[in-house]
C-alpha cells in the first residue's frame, strides 16, 4: 500500500495512507478501476483527488476539489509505506 506526502503552501507536510477505502472512492469518482487510471492514464490530477480525499477522510477540512484546493498544494509525492509499520 502506498502513501502520500503531501506539502502545503503554508509549510506544513503531512502523509495519509492510501486506505482500500480510499481506493474505493477515488473508483467511484473516476469512474474506472484503480490501477487502470494510475497505470495507464497516468492524470496528476488524479493524485491531487487522491490526496484531497486522503485530507477530508484524516479529519482535516481541504477547500472543495477544484483551483481553491490546489492553490494550497505545493507538492503531493507517492511514497511507499513500509510493510513493517
Amino acid at each position: 500500500m502506498a502513501k502520500l506526502r503531501v506539502t502545503t503552501t503554508d509549510g506544513l507536510v503531512n502523509d495519509y495512507e492510501i486506505t482500500p477505502t480510499i481506493e474505493w472512492a477515488f473508483e467511484q469518482h473516476a469512474k474506472m478501476g484503480w490501477h487502470k487510471a494510475l497505470l495507464v492514464e497516468q492524470k496528476q490530477s488524479d493524485i491531487y483527488w487522491i490526496a484531497w480525499e486522503a485530507m477530508r477522510r484524516s479529519g482535516a477540512s481541504p477547500k472543495p476539489f477544484g483551483e481553491g484546493f490546489l492553490d494550497t498544494l505545493k507538492l503531493v509525492e507517492v511514497l511507499e509505506s513500509d510493510p513493517l509499520e
